[in-house]
């Protein structure tokens, strides 16, 4: 399953395959133009409060996944769609944080690559 991880503001290659933005917010000074987004899949991103409450800080990295997976399980439609486009090709996974190591392209990128039964699992500590 060929799933990469961009920030949304990197220029679109070839190799991206199926761009897909999986923030909840348009990424600001971003034209939809310039993105290159193939679908943008907003109710896939972590809920406001939890993007609020993780900001991005390492020490909350496990306990956001473990959120971020909680609140994924209710969409398990989501996480389907995504796979079945995997398996047709490479997908890209875009996201506009300017932290490119605890984000939720990062984390869902892990849970894509598990196996189904598995999804509860896929987000582990990054160092």
């Amino acid at each position: 399953m060929g799933i990469a991880i961009k920030r949304v503001c990197e220029p679109a290659t070839k190799q991206d395959g199926f761009r897909v933005l999986v923030d909840r917010l348009w990424p600001r000074g971003i034209s939809k133009a310039k993105a290159h987004i193939d679908l943008w899949l907003q109710d896939i991103a972590p809920s406001t409060a939890l993007r609020r409450w993780f900001a991005h800080d390492p020490a909350r990295w496990k306990t956001f996944c473990a959120r971020y997976r909680a609140e994924l399980r209710e969409k398990p439609e989501l996480l389907v769609l995504l796979k079945e486009r995997a398996e047709h090709g490479p997908i890209t996974l875009l996201y506009s944080a300017r932290d490119v190591r605890f984000n939720q392209a990062v984390a869902l990128s892990g849970i894509l690559k598990k196996r189904p039964t598995r999804i509860s699992s896929g987000c582990r500590t990054r160092s």
